[in-house]
């Protein structure tokens, strides 16, 4: 029993003395790690204050982009942060090498296995964000020049569909299934589609006839000039997206834009 004993107090004692060299570098690289990091994250945070940054991304509209998708903090804080961890990583990876850990290394090589994904994702929200709410304004401000009353809500659409395609590449980017989504979506869009244009060449006819004649209207006549259209005789005061407004003896006269297409007028 005195030589069991003796024998697993020595190989106790052994074990501790040869695992003494591991903690030791274990503990340097860690302290090593939280120094290097802190270097990194002030000497770049310093870099991007410097060079104004932040300025920069806010006069390319990026910032409204990264705050729509939740980000609201500054990025010359944010971005230095971010290295810090990062570094703390590469660090701890070497540190769980030296240390024979295997797995806290091995989880640490997937995870920057993976980071260029999360990368790519997140610059295609980005790119999404800022592409939609452009596309948005544009085609907002183009259909409220031609006199559609719910420019608004078609540019707000096409900037939704354009973040929803930009967010359905970004998870592909990360690898998840997105195959239930893409069926639903084009079961979605295709109804959409299909009631759309029923809509429109049944039961719209005369309301599209009209939007279409009044892109026209707008190029010929000219609001607060005399006008005289289908017995209508008067002031144009105003152009709907529908109607054409005349002003005479106190009251307004609708004349649907469609009738100039069919009838003379006078100017």
């Amino acid at each position: 029993m005195k030589e069991k004993l003796a024998q697993a107090f020595g190989g106790l004692v052994d074990s501790t003395i040869a695992a003494v060299p591991k903690v030791v570098v274990g503990v340097l690289l860690v302290v090593s790690a939280f120094i290097i990091a802190k270097i990194v994250e002030k000497v770049l945070r310093y870099t991007l204050t410097k060079v104004r940054f932040d300025e920069l991304v806010g006069k390319a509209g990026i910032d409204q982009s990264l705050q729509r998708l939740g980000i609201r903090q500054e990025l010359t804080v944010l971005f230095p942060r971010l290295a810090y961890f990062l570094v703390l990583l590469v660090l701890a990876r070497t540190a769980g090498d030296a240390l024979g850990i295997v797995a806290i290394s091995e989880a640490i090589g997937a995870f920057f296995a993976y980071l260029p994904n999360i990368v790519a994702a997140l610059v295609l929200m980005i790119l999404g964000s800022t592409l939609g709410q452009f596309a948005g304004q544009t085609v907002a401000q183009s259909a409220e020049s031609s006199g559609i009353e719910f420019a608004p809500t078609l540019g707000k659409l096409v900037s939704g569909m354009i973040l929803f395609v930009c967010s359905m590449m970004a998870i592909a980017q990360l690898k998840i299934d997105t195959d239930i989504v893409r069926i639903v979506t084009s079961f979605v869009l295709g109804g959409a589609a299909l009631a759309f244009g029923l809509s429109f060449g049944l039961g719209t006819r005369d309301i599209v006839r009209n939007v279409a004649a009044g892109f026209y209207v707008r190029k010929v006549l000219s609001v607060g000039k005399p006008l005289e259209i289908a017995g209508q005789q008067g002031v144009l005061s105003a152009i709907t997206a529908t109607h054409v407004l005349i002003h005479s003896e106190g009251r307004e006269t609708a004349v649907s834009n469609g009738t100039f297409l069919d009838q003379v007028s006078k100017q």
